[in-house]
């Protein structure tokens, strides 16, 4: 009893401080470990040194980053003359050393110095190895990099590392990056059926195309063919030759898996018959009685079983073999559950993304239906009050255009320089349609012919005017800061900020004209001429004057339509000869003179150029060409537009 007391005494009080010890012992250092592992380091294969680079990244040694990321690079060395281990870099006498910790530790001669230069498997496991450190890196930026990295060739390596540097960061955004990330490579890559099926449907809705580009090689398929008696994996899709897939490629596949000759093509069968012609005869078949395809390939048989050609398939062979036999297709993923989570998945996304589409389609195509409202409102007063066709109206347009050009020249704040440009397009152009109707426009009224072609010269000087002063390269007007960029709603739908501001004004303007027209004194002389000049003249109106301001008034908006539209369309002489027909075209269809119609024009115009591009994306030219059929054959049937106006332009 005395003997197992003092046994038990010494276990607890000797052997506690070796416990202590134990429990308390340092790590080995990243230079330790290099020391212990030598042979393996200097002598590195892929298959020997996983253990050696996974001790190092999991030390806990800040230093192992830095011997990682040099034995990389060709920048870890040993000296022979005393098998120490040292960072190097070039140096005009040979190596300049640094310890493993990173201390200057003087120079060595070339011939002192065994350079270490791993392989490439051995750099990609060490690659590897560094993205638990570059994930782990104090700097936000760094962390970021390394995500992008992965995310750019992602690998099953990544996910451990990846799955470690989640808790601890502490960057909210980062964190949801790398939580995304990681359920990105869990999807393709965990060895858990379970975790990839959770994975794929926690994307549940998502349209990230880094969602898409991880799904599609799990649903990558590759044809088999198998004998019609075999009974095909659970997984198989089976394809049916004529529909599926054409005779020829089934008859390939079974070449490819040699179960099957190769086909027999006309001119080697052509070549065989005549290599073997004997006594007028092939294979005992008169050469006459060769005049049939049918008598030819029984000839070839007739070789082909006398071993005197290769074999080689018939038509009537390939036929058979391939009615022999079925074809069918499997995913690359062997998990038959993780394929149909990636099948259902993907089917919700494309329904998804349909709609998304969609809605972005819609997007463009308000958008262009407020750019053609902007560049066509002008217009709709003008031929709507005045019955006027203003060929040169997309030359106001093209004046606002280089009115906000001229104005930044002087104002270098491109907030402010919008802001005076606005106002100042539409007096320049206000003015310069006052002139146009006092000169020309005025002596031309009830002579649309005339005035067809009076504004066309007009509008081919306006042209050349402003290549004589602005030459015909094209100037830049430059939107605001605030106006760059997109408001992106996902992945599929988005609209530029600078789209947004051409809604917004195109709405200003709407609101703005129903104000003239239903609350001031101008919008009802405007609407009394409009409807009944003889009439309103009579009421004391001056029609004169209602036609001189309405024109410029109407070329005064042209202007400010000509700022917003320059501020994403390149400002050349010819700027306005791309907006002349669509604005004729959203007056004609919407209904002359009235604001509405103009605005229901502009829609079903946009909405229809969007539409056929949707259709026909490669060929925009067709799509403006069938844009223009579809116009013509809606005002055969519908001559006075959406929303006919009533009045003078009712009866003209």
């Amino acid at each position: 009893m005395r003997n197992l007391i003092l046994a038990l005494f010494a276990t607890l009080f000797l052997g506690l401080p070796q416990l202590v010890a134990a429990q308390t012992a340092p790590a080995q250092t990243a230079a330790e470990i290099l020391v212990q592992n030598r042979d393996l380091v200097e002598k590195p294969s892929r298959q020997t040194i996983g253990p050696v680079i996974a001790a190092l990244a999991s030390s806990g040694d800040p230093q192992a980053a830095v011997i990682l990321s040099a034995w990389a690079d060709k920048g870890l060395a040993v000296r022979k003359s005393d098998g120490a281990f040292f960072l190097i870099s070039a140096a005009p006498d040979g190596f300049a050393l640094r310890t493993l910790d990173g201390s200057e530790a003087g120079t060595a001669p070339k011939s002192d110095i065994t350079e270490l230069k791993p392989n490439s498997g051995v750099r990609g496991l060490i690659a590897t190895a560094l993205v638990r450190f570059q994930l782990s890196d104090p700097d936000p930026a760094a962390r970021e990099a390394a995500l992008t990295s992965i995310a750019r060739d992602p690998t099953a390596d990544h996910l451990d590392p990846l799955r470690a540097a989640i808790d601890d960061e502490p960057d909210a955004a980062l964190k949801a990056q790398k939580q995304r990330l990681e359920r990105l490579l869990t999807l393709r890559f965990d060895p858990d059926s379970a975790a990839r099926i959770a994975a794929i449907n926690s994307f549940s809705g998502d349209l990230g195309l880094d969602l898409r580009a991880a799904l599609n090689p799990l649903l990558v398929t590759t044809r088999n063919v198998a004998e019609l008696s075999t009974t095909l994996p659970a997984d198989a899709m089976p394809l049916r030759v004529g529909r599926d897939l054409t005779e020829a490629e089934a008859y390939d596949l079974l070449v490819a898996a040699n179960l099957a000759p190769a086909r027999l093509t006309r001119a080697d069968l052509k070549v065989a018959l005549l290599a073997n012609i004997t006594d007028g005869t092939v294979a005992g078949t008169p050469l006459a009685a060769l005049n049939t395809p049918a008598a030819r390939d029984a000839a070839y048989n007739a070789l082909e079983a006398a071993g005197t050609v290769p074999a080689a398939a018939t038509d009537a062979e390939v036929t058979a073999a391939v009615a022999a036999h079925q074809v069918y297709e499997t995913y690359a993923e062997p998990d038959a559950a993780v394929a149909a989570a990636a099948v259902a998945a993907l089917k919700s996304i494309e329904t998804k993304l349909g709609l998304m589409q969609a809605a972005d389609l819609g997007l463009d195509a308000l958008s262009l239906a407020s750019i053609y409202f902007l560049a066509a409102i002008g217009l709709a007063i003008t031929f709507g009050v005045m019955r006027v066709i203003n060929m040169a109206h997309g030359e106001f347009i093209m004046l606002g255009a280089y009115t906000g050009y001229v104005v930044q020249l002087w104002i270098t704040n491109y907030t402010l320089s919008i802001i005076v440009a606005l106002p100042l397009a539409f007096a320049v152009t206000f003015v310069a349609g006052v002139a146009m109707e006092r000169l020309v426009i005025r002596h031309l009224y009830k002579r649309p012919l005339e005035t067809l072609l009076a504004t066309f010269g007009i509008s081919i000087a306006l042209q050349q005017l402003a290549k004589t002063i602005f030459g015909t390269q094209a100037r830049p007007l430059t939107s605001p800061a605030w106006l760059d960029g997109a408001l992106t709603f996902n992945d599929v739908v988005s609209i530029s900020y600078i789209r947004i501001a051409i809604f917004v004004l195109a709405l200003l303007f709407l609101l703005f004209f129903l104000w003239l027209m239903n609350r001031t004194r101008l919008g009802l002389e405007v609407r009394a001429v409009t409807q009944n000049p003889s009439m309103a003249a009579s009421m004391g109106i001056n029609p004169d004057r209602i036609n001189m301001l309405t024109f410029g008034l109407g070329s005064g908006i042209a202007g400010i339509a000509g700022v917003a539209i320059g501020l994403f369309a390149k400002v050349t002489s010819e700027l306005g000869n791309d907006y002349i027909v669509q604005s004729f075209m959203t007056v004609v269809v919407g209904g002359v003179g009235n604001i509405w119609g103009t605005l229901a024009g502009a829609l079903l115009i946009g909405g229809l150029q969007k539409g056929i591009e949707w259709l026909n994306p490669s060929n925009t030219l067709a799509a403006q060409t069938y844009m223009i059929l579809f116009i013509i054959l809606f005002i055969q049937f519908r001559p006075r537009g959406i929303i006919a106006l009533k009045g003078r332009a009712a009866g003209d």
